[in-house]
This record gives C-alpha cells, sequence and structure tokens, in this order.
C-alpha cells in the first residue's frame, strides 16, 4: 500500500511510479503586442515547492528563469532578457510583448521529496487590430430589381492584419444580426436592399482578432444617388474609370505592333538605295 504522499489532490501516479514527472499540456494564453501576459505555474493540492524553471521550447530552447533555495532569477541570455519577471508564486510576467514571442512554454516544478510537476503552455501574440475601410458599391439596376430600390454591396477590409473576424452590425434596430445569406467572402462582403426607408440606416463593420476589435459605419443610401461620402464608390464609376484606361492600352499596343514592322521596312529600302549608286560609281 502506497503512503498518502504520493497522491496529489485528485490526480493519483500509476503504481510503483510515484518519482515520475505529471505533465499538464494544451493550455492556451493570448497577448497583445506592446502588452504584457502572465504564464501561471499551476500546481496540485499540496504541493510544496522547492525548485522551479521556467523554459522557452519553441521556436528555440532557452532558460527564462528559475526559484532555487528561495531565490528569483531571471538575468539569462534569451530573447526575453529585461522583459521577463518571475514573480513570488513563481508565475512568470511578459512584457512588453513583441509578435515574435509567439511560441510554446513550459515549467518544471519540483516538491520538496524530490517529485516533478510539468506544465507546458502555448503563447500566441496578435497586433492591434486597425480600424477598417469600408466600401459602398452600387449594383446595377435592372427589370428584377424592385422600383425605388437600390441594391448595394459593402465591403470591408483591414490592412496588414491575420486571423481576423468579420462581422456586421445594422445600426438602429432591436435586431442587430446581419442575415447569413447577403454574407460573402467570409463576411468580407455585406449584400442590402435599401428603400426609402432607409434613408438613415448605417452598417457597421466589426473586425476582430482574440484581443482587439474596431468598427467602421457609413450610410450606403446617400451613395444610390451619388452622394457619395469618403470611401464609397459605385460600379459605374468604376467602369468610367477602368474602361477608357483599358482602351488605350489596347490602342498603344496596336500602334506598337503596326508600326514597328513598317519603320524596319523602310530602314533596309533606303539602305538598299543607298549601295546601289556607290556600285555605279566604277563604271562612270
Amino acid at each position: 500500500m502506497h503512503p498518502p504522499a504520493l497522491r496529489m489532490g485528485q490526480r493519483k501516479p500509476l503504481e510503483g511510479r510515484a518519482l515520475l514527472p505529471f505533465i499538464v499540456t494544451g493550455a492556451q494564453v493570448q497577448g497583445q503586442v506592446g502588452g504584457s501576459v502572465l504564464l501561471v505555474a499551476e500546481r496540485p493540492p499540496g504541493f510544496q515547492i522547492r525548485e522551479a524553471i521556467w523554459r522557452s521550447l519553441w521556436p528555440s530552447e532557452e532558460l527564462l528563469a528559475t526559484f532555487f533555495r528561495g531565490s528569483l532569477e531571471t538575468l539569462y541570455h534569451s530573447r526575453f532578457l529585461g522583459r521577463a519577471q518571475l514573480h513570488s508564486n513563481l508565475s512568470l510576467e511578459l512584457r512588453p510583448l513583441e509578435s515574435g514571442d509567439s511560441g510554446n512554454f513550459s515549467v518544471l516544478l519540483v516538491d520538496k521529496e524530490g517529485r516533478a510537476w510539468t506544465q507546458t503552455l502555448q503563447l500566441k501574440v496578435y497586433g492591434a487590430v486597425p480600424r477598417p475601410v469600408v466600401q459602398v458599391f452600387i449594383a446595377v439596376s435592372g427589370d428584377a430589381q424592385p422600383p425605388k430600390t437600390c441594391q448595394v454591396f459593402l465591403s470591408c477590409w483591414a490592412p496588414n492584419i491575420s486571423d481576423i473576424t468579420y462581422s456586421w452590425r445594422r445600426e438602429g434596430t432591436i435586431d442587430l444580426d446581419i442575415k447569413p445569406g447577403g454574407l460573402f467572402m467570409d463576411g468580407q462582403v455585406l449584400s442590402v436592399s435599401l428603400g426609402p426607408g432607409d434613408k438613415g440606416v448605417a452598417y457597421s463593420c466589426i473586425v476582430s482578432n482574440p484581443v482587439s476589435w474596431d468598427s467602421a459605419t457609413v450610410t450606403p443610401w446617400e451613395s444610390c444617388h451619388h452622394q457619395a461620402a469618403p470611401g464609397m464608390a459605385s460600379y459605374k464609376d468604376v467602369l468610367l474609370v477602368v474602361v477608357p484606361v483599358l482602351l488605350l492600352v489596347i490602342l498603344a499596343g496596336l500602334s506598337a505592333w503596326h508600326w514597328g514592322p513598317c519603320s524596319g521596312k523602310k530602314k533596309k529600302d533606303v539602305g538598299a538605295g543607298e549601295v546601289a549608286p556607290e556600285t555605279e560609281n566604277p563604271l562612270v
């Protein structure tokens, strides 16, 4: 029969393996660039810590902090030198966070009886979400479109950011949710049909990641009557710019193709005309 000291709370080691380390994995921690994060060293009930070792496992294995004989130490040469602080409860604080700090970390705890407890954590550092840019595009009117209505496409985009989600909100109504049927490109584009009663209705695009969010709001009815505010455009306006540019490119290509061979032929004829008189000079 094993002595009671071999039990740690609700966790019981295997028979005859009391000194093997206990390992806890899968914990995830999230932080924001420029902020701070606390990596908590959890322990079983009644586990009296004698030593503790914090390490970075990936992308490179580095020693970050230790606790030994009552002394806390963090002055180890690593990419976290000067940014790591080991608290009295043996939790490790990292600040300020950088985009390259994402990775895996582990803490090894050893109690007074020599038993080990290892915990692995995964840190993911995100950048702050910038304010998105929303553009309004007007669909071309057709017979299938009801009279006095305006079909618009709202396009939302956040520059230089990854791991984000897009969502839309109709302002000024009780039901703020947007029906999925009007969403395209993973929520970046929203299609809505507006009528005269929607003149003052605004739509907001919310861009978010696990640590931050931002939004931008537009009133699309204004652009239905060519009163576009900054950041709005229509398909007709886009065509008025794109079509002339394409025509100029095509004309320039045809001109280069036509005049290239002709100019070469003329130069060849002139060269032949200049050689003939020189061959006739000895006969004079």
